[in-house]
């Protein structure tokens, strides 16, 4: 017997009638229709609306599934999904996390509520959701605010934004932090997680200091076929406007509850690091998964093993890489990058080494994917951990003194110190600091 639910909006005390959710959207009766097919965290869950009771919306459930806190909830009518007011996409109420230690199960037998949490990596990132209105303000949950606050107080490397429509909101966020605290060096980076997020797609990079290709909920809002094209096109911009790229979400999905991967997952994530990201990111795997360790060391495994084969094979495919400097000495710094990573290639150099005080000419030389590793030396600790982020970049916090041959000598103690390099490496060097380029053996 087919079991049904009610979608409501209304937020209930303990404890909630029997096979309700809440869905906190405003007006969510008004744009569902009877007939529209509603799709849960991307179709993991799947309704069909029946009937349509004042604000609230009864449901037939179709394709039984987990349900999780703040799965975001599409709704489709012939094919197609209903934009209306789903720009900005609901979700199943948060306030699920009050019912402890289960997960939200549905079925047509059954419903069972339960929680959801993250964890952290060594860069620390806030992952917030805001809203861009027509008269270009720009709003969102007093929690989401409170949390940017805290996130500043705490000099998090990183601050995500959700669902991003125009690069409005962006330079929002950008604007808050400045003025909450002046010597912030918090970055920002857009999630592309929407159909709008794609309209917008340069302009929302352009203004961001990097992006997450979010795919699972862009998967909710295009056809799944068109998931790679987008990921691959997303991907191909960052580099281009010289902006790290994330590529997040189901990347090893089955090891939530297997200690071993898919196969097809494994190719998953070979054609992300084929495609040149700067950084994979596991959710479900490391949040809630039974084997959070064992799925981050496939993940590097597998990685390290494609980036070799692909150095070994010479598959890596040129790009051009239009200029994105808005100064004539950042047209000097992108020439030395683009020289110093042909050269590295052509003479099979060991390591690139790179001083930098903004992390601007790390970034340079790391969208050029050279074939040999990237040390990069700056003096600020912010750049540092930002440097994390961009791809082949292996950053060290070192004092710099004047003297660039004094720089070089300790560095290369350092790097021998710990086995990075041995005498007779071959090596180029670069630096912002006097915009040069050196070829030398490690003494």
């Amino acid at each position: 017997m087919v079991k049904y639910g009610l979608l409501v909006c209304e937020r209930f005390d303990l404890p909630r009638p029997e096979r309700t959710i809440n869905v906190n959207y405003d007006g969510f009766a008004e744009d569902v229709k009877v007939g529209d097919e509603l799709l849960v965290d991307g179709g993991m869950v799947r309704f069909d609306v029946i009937e349509k009771i004042g604000p609230d919306v009864k449901c037939r459930c179709t394709d039984p599934g987990l349900m999780l806190p703040r799965a975001n909830l599409t709704f489709w009518r012939d094919g197609s999904l209903v934009r209306e007011r789903n720009a900005m996409l609901p979700t199943i109420s948060s306030k699920v996390n009050s019912f402890q230690k289960s997960i939200l199960t549905l079925t047509p037998e059954e419903l069972q509520f339960g929680q959801f949490s993250a964890l952290g990596v060594e860069s620390s990132l806030i992952n917030r959701g805001c809203r861009v209105n027509s008269d270009k303000s720009v709003e969102g949950p007093m929690n989401d605010w409170l949390d940017i606050d805290f996130g500043i107080a705490e000099g998090v490397d990183f601050i995500a934004i959700s669902f991003v429509k125009s690069a409005e909101v962006i330079n929002h966020l950008k604007s808050y932090i400045a003025a909450r605290s002046r010597d912030s060096d918090i970055a920002v980076i857009a999630k592309i997680e929407s159909i709008d997020s794609l309209k917008n797609l340069e302009e929302i990079i352009q203004a961001s200091d990097g992006a997450m290709v979010a795919r699972g909920d862009l998967g909710a809002q295009i056809p799944l076929e068109q998931v790679p094209s987008a990921q691959q096109k997303i991907v191909q911009i960052c580099r281009q406007l010289n902006k790290p790229v994330i590529v997040a979400s189901q990347l090893l999905e089955s090891m939530i509850e297997y200690p071993t991967p898919t196969r097809a997952e494994v190719a998953d994530v070979s054609e992300a690091v084929r495609q040149r990201a700067d950084a994979l990111m596991l959710s479900g795997e490391s949040a809630m998964g039974q084997y959070p360790d064992k799925a981050l060391a496939v993940l590097r495994s597998v990685s390290v093993r494609i980036e070799k084969w692909w150095r070994e094979e010479k598959r890596y495919e040129a790009m051009e890489l239009p200029a994105v400097g808005s100064s004539f000495s950042d047209s000097i710094s992108e020439e030395i990058c683009s020289s110093a990573a042909k050269m590295a290639n052509n003479l099979g150099v060991d390591a690139l080494f790179v001083y930098t005080k903004t992390g601007h000419m790390a970034s340079l030389l790391s969208r050029c994917r050279p074939d040999c590793p990237i040390f990069a030396f700056t003096s600020t600790k912010s750049v540092r951990r930002r440097l994390n982020l961009q791809w082949g970049l292996i950053p060290f916090r070192v004092s710099f003194s004047d003297d660039m041959e004094s720089n070089l000598n300790k560095t290369f103690s350092l790097l021998k110190a710990r086995g990075m390099i041995k005498s007779g490496d071959l090596v180029i060097a670069v630096s912002d600091m006097l915009q040069s380029i050196q070829v030398m053996n490690v003494p």
